[in-house]
């Protein structure tokens, strides 16, 4: 069961986080990482997974070399992870309580979706819950040059909006998401389970 407790306060600029936030996703990238790196010879235990969600794939396969003493080709592993989740997408349900909310707060304000995965698979993980085209702003891992926890994907995000950092409130799952709000100067609200 998904808590998530709207605030009272109204920003000018929301800016979601995608898979485990807007996108009920979260389990089925679990498997597609566990699938594709038990493949490979490597290993992500699911409590480490959860606790590295927001890490863009190829640092995450860096870390798991580090953790692991393994030698998982990042590029490789992330490109072959991402195409197993793909192929599953079709089980991804959206999260009602933040659904909803994004479609209530779109009526008065700005709304973003900034992601640590990469545009095509967030596109179709968008899709996948009813979102197509709902977001004029969408940015990824890819479009900046810090993935999270830096700042630079939640202030990409408030400067495609044109809404000042200070106005923006991010919704997240993750501890790397909380951090980078933080360091963006900006509110954030927690999506858990």
């Amino acid at each position: 069961m998904t808590v998530f407790t709207p605030p009272a306060k109204e920003y000018a600029g929301y800016i979601f986080d995608c898979d485990g936030t807007l996108a009920d996703s979260m389990p089925v990238h679990y498997l597609a990482w566990a699938d594709t790196v038990r493949k490979h010879g490597g290993q992500i235990p699911e409590e480490l997974f959860y606790k590295l969600g927001g890490w863009p794939s190829r640092k995450m396969v860096q870390f798991l070399n580090e953790r692991f003493g393994t030698s998982l080709d990042p590029e490789m592993i992330a490109t072959e992870k991402e195409d197993l989740y793909v192929q599953r997408i079709e089980e991804i349900r959206p999260i009602p309580e933040v659904a909803d909310f994004a479609r209530q707060v779109a009526k008065f304000a700005k709304v973003s979706v900034a992601s640590g995965g990469i545009l095509p698979v967030v596109s179709k993980t968008l899709d996948a819950i009813g979102f197509q085209d709902f977001f004029s702003v969408i940015v990824t891992s890819e479009q900046v040059a810090h993935g999270k926890p830096f700042p630079d994907i939640f202030l990409e995000a408030a400067r495609r909006m044109g809404v000042p950092p200070s106005d923006c409130l991010v919704l997240e799952d993750s501890p790397a998401g909380f951090e980078a709000a933080t360091a963006a100067g900006m509110d954030y609200a927690v999506v858990g389970r």
